[in-house]
């Protein structure tokens, strides 16, 4: 994983995640559910907005939604 991914706040992440489509359905606890018309889903799980999200997390959060490195660039998570 490139050394800038790892430094994205919840914040930034919903922004992207909204940014490209993607609609908050459901909000449990530390968990939001984002789904996007196209069928894709994604859990975001946090304990404050501010957080940074660890590794593991985050990987799993890029493959729901699919992004390529494009995408991430498009999205302002990239430079």
């Amino acid at each position: 994983m490139r050394p800038e991914l790892k430094n994205i706040t919840v914040i930034k992440m919903v922004k992207a995640l909204e940014k490209d489509g993607f609609r908050n359905t459901t909000k449990r606890g530390g968990h939001l559910v984002y789904r996007h018309s196209d069928g894709r889903r994604v859990v975001v799980a946090f304990h404050r907005s501010g957080d940074t999200f660890p590794v593991g997390t985050l990987s799993n959060i890029f493959k729901s939604t699919k992004w390529n490195e494009n995408d991430l660039r498009r999205l302002g998570l990239l430079k």
